[in-house]
């Protein structure tokens, strides 16, 4: 079986809870320390087995192949790959059965990191789970005040947009935000812009 880590967390000793997707679920498998055991970190896609433990509720990761790409010895690419797990751990932290679409969404996203810019990879990625999960606001209504957005256009939290009416911070040209959210592409949008719309992304889905 192969799947994505998406988070780790330390229990006693050495061993770890792993949280890995796959296909169809997200599971939490325990991991027994062993000095022959491979290296586990947040983003790698492993081969693995799931075996039952005498620890109720849980199974064992064993058997775990790493499956590297190129790019994750690009320290930018792979920081960016992590922090967009860590954001999907916590948005599906409650969830087991998944849509085989965010498992096929990560491998996409694998492929892109090779040749384009990680932010840019990342931000489209993060549409592309907005639209899947009826989350877009198509309309440019001010989410706040509902009023139509005619000039820049505010972008908050989940990528929801808002009038300068309602919220004073720096737009982003409204054109531009719409073609972001039809064709699910960032070439219209600068470095800069680029930059605000991760940091808007990393505070959560």
């Amino acid at each position: 079986m192969q799947g994505y880590i998406i988070n780790t967390t330390k229990v006693k000793d050495e061993d770890l809870l792993v949280t890995v997707l796959n296909k169809i679920k997200v599971k939490t498998l325990y991991r027994f320390y062993g000095a022959r055991h491979s290296n586990i970190h947040i983003g790698y896609k492993i081969d693995y087995e799931a075996h039952p433990t005498n620890k109720e509720g849980f199974f064992q990761l064993r058997g775990v192949s790493h499956l590297p790409n190129k790019w994750m010895f690009q320290r930018e690419k792979f920081y960016v790959w992590q922090q967009f797990l860590k954001l999907l751990y916590r948005h599906l932290r409650d969830v087991n059965e998944i849509d085989k679409f965010y498992y096929n969404l990560l491998d996409d996203m694998s492929i892109y990191l090779e040749k384009e810019n990680p932010k840019r990879v990342a931000i489209e990625s993060y549409i592309k789970l907005l639209e899947f999960e009826g989350r877009i606001y198509k309309s440019f209504n001010c989410f706040i005040c509902g009023q139509k957005i005619d000039k820049d256009m505010i972008i908050v939290r989940g990528y929801l947009p808002a009038c300068q009416g309602c919220i004073r911070k720096k737009g982003f040209k409204t054109k531009f935000i719409a073609h972001l959210f039809k064709e699910k592409n960032t070439i219209l949008l600068s470095q800069d812009e680029i930059n605000e719309l991760y940091d808007i992304m990393l505070e959560g889905f």
